[in-house]
């Protein structure tokens, strides 16, 4: 297959262009796990008051990924800066939830609300407070966390299962309703499977899931952006460049390409599953500097195909995720990552309401 290369001069500061591949540059994340997504009729929307925009007053926090908790009405944040998973109120003030040394950098974080617990990609851009500088990527694991006290569960290191000597970034996890875990690796065509307990596996590794995008100056072949489990035991991973791809969970050898109305914007990066089995998706703008776009992905035939249309744009390019918020709304996160990757100071981020339909 013929390699899609970016002709773009990128200045250092848009580096963070990883970030939006859900990198997932975001995770899952992300609003991940099944029954995440809500959506209300038209006319009940109509009736309420129309969400406002978020700013969240979180100094140097960077988050790739969030998502929500509606039980607690809370949205919980990862910290590529400084490893750790913050609490975020809807009114924007922000308490340290999870501060666990193991974490280097936490990008796709899950709330895995059948289960108590959060889960969290453990990566290393070689910018984070605990980075190793001279050996960025070479971090690749996934957290679980008790969701009301952020107590460690197990912390599992996934490099020591590749065992491929490779740059590994884990840029998404997702929930299986057993509980299994999936995790998706941005820079190798691997999916990790972990269980309940922390025990991990490959579950797949696939030319299907080889990337085909380059950041240029940066990295090249970026690959698995998001993953979301959806009906029919089935993963939806979607790619940096703007395809999606269909797992059985229980067939892997038969993973096929959706066939897709058009391609999403490309990168491609955080995903949600709506109540209807369809997914909203986000691709950012940092490598065009034109606003993100929210698109609608609305399957056929047990997603072997799918609509895609979009919805919605937000205007900061840099937008790397979208989770579901308070009554029924969806956020879409924008965490400052250019100036994460800049060596930048940052006093917070944003989450804009975006339309999913």
């Amino acid at each position: 297959m013929k390699k899609t290369k970016l002709k773009i001069a990128i200045a250092g500061a848009v580096l963070v262009a990883v970030a939006a591949t859900g990198t997932a540059l975001a995770a899952s994340g992300s609003s991940n796990g099944a029954g995440s997504g809500s959506e209300r009729p038209r006319i009940e929307q109509s009736q309420q008051k129309a969400p406002s925009t978020i700013k969240v007053d979180g100094p140097n926090v960077f988050p790739h990924s969030l998502d929500y908790d509606a039980r607690s009405k809370t949205f919980f944040a990862g910290s590529l800066k400084q490893g750790k998973v913050y609490a975020v109120s809807p009114d924007g003030k922000v308490r340290t939830h999870i501060d666990d040394p193991e974490l280097v950098s936490a990008q796709a974080v899950n709330v895995d609300r059948e289960r108590d617990r959060i889960l969290v990609s453990n990566v290393d851009y070689g910018t984070a407070d605990r980075s190793n500088k001279e050996s960025p990527f070479g971090i690749a694991g996934v957290g679980s966390y008790d969701l009301k006290t952020g107590k460690q569960d197990w912390c599992v290191d996934l490099t020591a299962i590749a065992l491929d000597g490779k740059k590994h970034l884990i840029s998404d996890v997702t929930v299986a309703p057993d509980g299994t875990a999936y995790a998706v690796d941005e820079l190798t065509p691997t999916v990790f499977r972990v269980d309940t307990e922390g025990r991990a596996s490959v579950f797949l590794r696939s030319d299907l899931l080889q990337g085909e995008l380059d950041i240029p100056n940066f990295l090249d072949d970026v690959g698995m952006a998001a993953v979301e489990w959806v009906k029919g035991n089935q993963l939806i991973i979607a790619m940096a460049d703007g395809s999606l791809v269909r797992v059985p969970v229980e067939h892997p050898e038969k993973a096929a390409k959706v066939k897709l109305s058009a391609p999403l914007a490309s990168p491609t990066a955080g995903m949600r599953l709506l109540n209807d089995g369809s997914l909203t998706a986000v691709s950012s703008g940092l490598l065009s500097g034109k606003p993100a776009q929210i698109q609608h992905v609305k399957p056929r035939n047990g997603w072997r195909e799918a609509t895609v249309t979009v919805t919605d744009t937000v205007e900061d390019p840099v937008t790397s995720d979208v989770t579901a918020g308070p009554d029924a709304t969806t956020y879409a996160l924008s965490g400052g990552l250019a100036d994460l990757l800049a060596g930048k100071p940052n006093d917070g981020f944003t989450l804009t309401p975006v339309r999913t339909s």
